[in-house]
């Protein structure tokens, strides 16, 4: 049976004054992908900020597998095992593939004992290794993309932070993503922000649904599939 790994209990964020995250609640299962969904505005990617240490929340708490983390920094919180690809990539174009692989690399073991390295990441994306002395800022987006996820798998961690990985490709390239997440899911438990359902769907296991801030669905695929038509007014995505 699936164990909780990652926790959200009441959690408030803030920016400000303004208060974004109001007493979320979230499990993301071991060896699941929950995709976090939600029209603009929602709270999708403040709640991954919130989870990373970028905007720590001030109520509440987030645990991996039963530690507390809501206090670390983001350096910290990487080093305890979750990762993040953001939101817009943010590679480093300077450098090469090689180089952008090697900063993020730390030691470790991550999900299910594997480690991560370089000739571990090229399995996943044979395209990295073909380019790995070309300057980041030469790829293409869904290069790029596939070089944020794997500069995440780096460091070796149990939890894989995707926000938006779609954003800005071609369909096509839409697809390749899809396949990654499904040939990532035998690796490490993730949390999908997504605004395509189309990708979201094809891999999610469980499913959290924002809006302004608060839960209003938590469950299955299946169970978001046969509410989605009432769900529709909270959904604001292609």
């Amino acid at each position: 049976m699936a164990t909780s790994l990652l926790s959200l209990d009441r959690v408030n964020a803030y920016y400000g004054d303004s208060h974004v995250l109001h007493d979320l609640c979230l499990e993301l299962q071991e060896g699941r992908l929950l995709a976090l969904l939600g029209r603009n505005g929602a709270g999708k990617t403040t709640c991954i900020s919130s989870i990373i240490g970028f905007l720590p929340p001030r109520s509440g708490s987030i645990s991996l597998d039963g530690v507390p983390i809501e206090k670390l920094s983001p350096e910290l919180i990487c080093r305890a095992g979750i990762g993040l690809a953001p939101q817009g990539r943010r590679i480093f174009g300077s450098l090469t593939v090689r180089e952008n692989l090697e900063v993020a690399a730390q030691p470790g073991v991550g999900a299910a004992g594997q480690r991560w390295s370089r000739d571990k990441v090229s399995e996943i994306f044979p395209r990295l290794k073909e380019r790995q002395n070309q300057l980041a800022s030469s790829l293409s987006g869904g290069e790029q993309q596939m070089l944020a996820i794997g500069r995440a798998l780096m460091t070796n961690p149990r939890v894989l932070l995707l926000d938006e990985p779609s954003e800005g490709l071609a369909p096509q390239i839409v697809r390749e993503v899809g396949n990654v997440l499904m040939a990532l899911k035998g690796h490490v438990s993730i949390i999908l922000v997504e605004q395509n359902l189309g990708l979201a769907m094809k891999a999610a296991d469980d499913v959290v649904l924002l809006n302004t801030g608060r839960v209003v669905f938590s469950g299955t695929r299946a169970a978001f599939q046969e509410q989605e038509a009432e769900l529709q007014s909270h959904l604001g995505i292609e």
